[in-house]
């Protein structure tokens, strides 16, 4: 095999696993460290240059750093990540003198914003500085989108929404609140130089099977009962409640039915429970509040008698898997009935686009979907860019989020008459961490504890306030031990071929033994076969060097290293080195903020 060429910047960033899975890239291990250290606003800073919304992520991310951190190879659980995140906003001093200065002249460049969610607000948080005079176009009273509308206060208080939407709409943005735009050829119209819609996917789908028209006055679409909920518009429920569903609207309908007056308030979905799309630590809260999660129903009907709602039936199934496909094939058993006074349909969302005229050059695919290129975000129009629910379906915030980064690089460039496809490099640093001949800048003690629970408020008080949050967030003790868990992923095993003397002592430390000398195979599978521990997570790459003076290579596997830095601090001759690794990916006008 050819040597691995280390100076890839994607390279090293693939091997800091968290990052990596981050849609937004934060640079994680960087702001846990800072966190470790005491220095919570450098912490927030870190985090609100890449996912912009610190202390809602915090508290309700998606997490899809923490199924691929590395933690989760030695012990069951991985570093808190998204909760650390949070302690970070937590206890952050005030950061308004970090942020970007907004240019009182303007650069000439008009844009309109439609939607107020985490798309359109990140877009204009990364083009408020260089000077673009923004519009922002939203149906709701308050920006944030469905952040606002679709997350209960009990996860997400309104004063931490408030806080971080606040931050971007007084960079000078000219917000236009309560105002749903029902043609975009109007908005054309108005001659900006570049559209960007974020409008989500505002629609909740429904469930139409017998019974549905009859009791319509008592079954509600998950979304939107959620957010006449938020709006105060909904204040009460029946006693006995269905959720349908087994997402996580699924479980904020049913949490939040919960504190409305819903005491025997059930969860039914068609899968099985493991295959639910709902995390696990939503189902895991919706069962400690004592709400049922009734798996393998399929709903046939709702139970309508003298106009009035009673409950619904549902056939009992099992899941078949063949040829990677799923059935649901009927158990035989009768029909089960469960009573309800209301029932709230959560088993999905959709688009809706009816405001966007078929004549201004924007194609839709077969499922009503814009047309889109996915790296830039642009329709097929000239000038308009699409992101977060509204470019590619229903996600997260997270997603969103780097969504938004990429359309405001794509606007930034088409403003400035470039090739929206010639994306700005990755902002890189690689730098050495050595203070001494054994001593290095960061922490590099692999500490055996287990993941710190993050405490709760008593549940006798949350169900009865809808809006007192739930999770009260680790204290500065437990957070400092929960940081220490982190491996620092991000600072590399860096290895030169030119000082090794081929001694083996770095081999003979490694704890993981995933360090190997050994001559060198053609193919890539027979080489991972052959180390000391066969490298048989093939997502991970294997770092192979140069030809060495006997004739060797050395080959490390990046899925087992632990980035100790006994290697380093064994070699007689510094052929190791830990080096720190900080990616930023690029943002509009090709700068970073951190």
């Amino acid at each position: 095999m050819k040597p691995t060429n280390t100076h890839d910047p994607e390279y090293f960033h693939k091997v800091v696993d968290c990052q990596h899975a981050c849609p937004a890239h934060t640079p994680v291990p960087e702001y846990i460290r800072l966190i470790a250290a005491g220095k919570y606003t450098e912490a927030y800073m870190i985090n609100w240059e890449s996912n912009v919304f610190p202390g809602v992520l915090g508290r309700t991310c998606d997490r899809p750093c923490e199924p691929a951190c590395r933690r989760g190879r030695v012990e069951e659980e991985p570093v808190a990540i998204c909760r650390l995140k949070r302690v970070a906003a937590d206890y952050k001093d005030d950061i308004t003198h970090l942020l970007p200065d907004i240019p009182t002249i303007k650069n000439g460049n008009k844009i309109a914003l439609i939607g107020g969610g985490p798309a359109s607000l990140s877009v204009a948080r990364d083009l408020a500085p260089l000077g673009y005079e923004i519009d922002l176009y939203d149906d709701q009273k308050k920006g944030g989108g469905m952040m606002r509308s679709q997350i209960p206060a009990f996860r997400l208080p309104e004063e931490v929404l408030d806080h971080e939407v606040n931050y971007i709409l007084d960079m000078g943005i000219h917000t236009h609140f309560n105002q749903y735009v029902t043609s975009l050829k109007d908005i054309v119209n108005k001659g900006y130089d570049a559209i960007f819609v974020g409008t989500g996917a505002p629609k909740g789908k429904d469930l139409i099977v017998p019974g549905r028209e009859e009791g319509k006055a008592n079954i509600h679409i998950g979304i939107e009962w959620l957010a006449s909920v938020a709006f105060e518009h909904t204040s009460k429920i029946g006693k006995n409640v269905i959720v349908l569903g087994g997402g996580n609207t699924a479980m904020d309908c049913c949490r939040t039915s919960r504190r409305l007056g819903g005491e025997q308030v059930k969860v039914v979905v068609r899968s099985p429970f493991g295959e639910m799309k709902a995390s696990p630590w939503e189902k895991e809260d919706a069962m400690h509040e004592d709400i049922p999660i009734l798996d393998n129903h399929v709903p046939k009907q709702f139970v309508v008698e003298e106009g009035k709602l009673k409950g619904m039936t549902f056939e009992k199934v099992y899941a078949h898997w063949e040829n990677g496909k799923r059935s649901l094939i009927p158990t035989g058993e009768p029909d089960v009935f469960i009573p309800a006074d209301d029932v709230i349909v959560a088993i999905g969302q959709e688009n809706r686009f009816e405001w966007i005229e078929r004549d201004l050059g924007i194609e839709f695919d077969n499922w009503d979907m814009p047309v889109l290129d996915e790296k830039t975000f642009a329709s097929t129009r000239s000038g308009v860019f699409f992101g977060g629910d509204a470019a590619l379906g229903p996600k997260n915030v997270i997603t969103a989020v780097a969504q938004g980064h990429q359309a405001a690089v794509s606007i930034d460039l088409y403003c400035n008459g470039e090739d929206i496809n010639n994306r700005p490099a990755p902002n890189v640093k690689l730098f050495s961490t050595k203070m001494g001949i054994h001593e290095w800048s960061y922490d590099n003690d692999v500490t055996v504890d287990l993941r710190y629970v993050v405490p709760q408020a008593d549940k006798k008080e949350t169900l009865r306030d809808r809006k007192k949050e739930v999770e009260l967030g680790f204290d500065l003790k437990t957070a400092f031990k929960e940081a220490q868990r982190c491996l620092n992923c991000d600072v590399q095993t860096v290895f030169t071929e030119s000082k090794c003397i081929e001694c083996d002592a770095c081999m003979d430390i490694c704890p993981t033994s995933c360090i190997n000398f050994t001559s060198n195979e053609d193919d890539e599978e027979t080489l991972r076969m052959k180390l000391l521990v066969p490298a048989i997570n093939k997502t991970q790459d294997i770092m192979v060097s140069d030809i060495l003076k006997t004739g060797r290579v050395m080959v490390k596997d990046e899925d087992m290293c632990l980035h100790c830095g006994l290697c380093a601090e064994r070699c007689p001759t510094a052929a190791w080195d830990m080096k720190q690794f900080l990616y930023n990916t690029a943002k509009a006008g090709h700068f970073c903020y951190a």
